[in-house]
């Protein structure tokens, strides 16, 4: 009897979905922790030298927008990349199913067997795969992609430019909506209580240690903070 194969095509067409909403998950997480500590450094070495309201506006929004931009353009050309290579793979792929198609069907065999099944399972197994999805199955087994479900380009670019002007909204709006005499402080809190949050969710997204990415984050958006508001304050001080 031949056992039931684990493959998200095309018998479980939902874990190459569930795959692929986790991965623009993380990418979403992570372009908004970006927006969150480049804008708040951008606005605290502002706020360091200044504490003109339209200067701090004006850098933030700036930030803002060039940063947001760049990350999708950053995004697109990556990923449009990774696409390429993927359907590269894929077609080479193709082309030995049809040229010899024994060795890739010895080839699949080969690959179960080193999973676990045995000779007779493993044959009979990569015959049955062939029969009803060749190119599906050696796109799993052997080169783990999934030809229906491949990374999208423009998918990516949006998420991240969304994703980054959100996490930059953070600090710009708590640095230009409050006081002179508390917008550095709230800014402080606001980014830091944002930052928490993306620890969190990046680190749930990608299974990774909870705690060692909250602190990560936490002492990072500090660090830029600290040290842009030092050289902003120093740079006022010395144009001044």
């Amino acid at each position: 009897m031949t056992p039931t194969l684990h493959r998200p095509h095309p018998y479980d067409q939902d874990a190459g979905t569930h795959a692929s909403t986790l991965n623009t998950l993380r990418a979403a997480v992570l372009g908004a922790n970006d927006g969150i500590i480049s804008t708040a450094g951008l606005v605290m070495g502002v706020a360091g030298a200044t504490t003109n309201t339209a200067a701090l506006a004006t850098a933030g929004i700036a930030g803002l927008v060039s940063g947001a931009l760049s990350m999708a353009v950053g995004e697109y050309v990556s990923v449009s990349a990774q696409r390429d290579s993927e359907r590269a793979l894929l077609a080479k792929e193709q082309r030995e199913l049809d040229t010899m198609p024994e060795e890739e069907l010895e080839e699949l065999a080969r690959l179960l067997r080193g999973k676990g099944l045995s000779e007779r399972v493993a044959q009979e197994a990569a015959r049955e795969l062939t029969e009803h999805d060749a190119l599906g199955a050696h796109a799993d087994i052997e080169l783990r992609l999934d030809p229906d479900d491949l990374t999208s380009p423009t998918a990516a670019a949006v998420s991240s430019l969304f994703a980054f002007a959100l996490g930059a909204l953070i600090p710009l709006l708590a640095m230009v909506l409050t006081p002179p005499a508390t917008r550095v402080a709230v800014t402080v809190v606001a980014v830091l209580v944002a930052l928490f949050l993306t620890g969190f969710l990046s680190a749930r997204a990608g299974n990774a240690p909870v705690a060692r990415a909250i602190v990560r984050n936490v002492v990072g958006g500090i660090l830029a903070m600290g040290i842009t508001f030092a050289i902003g304050t120093l740079v006022g001080t010395q144009i001044g």
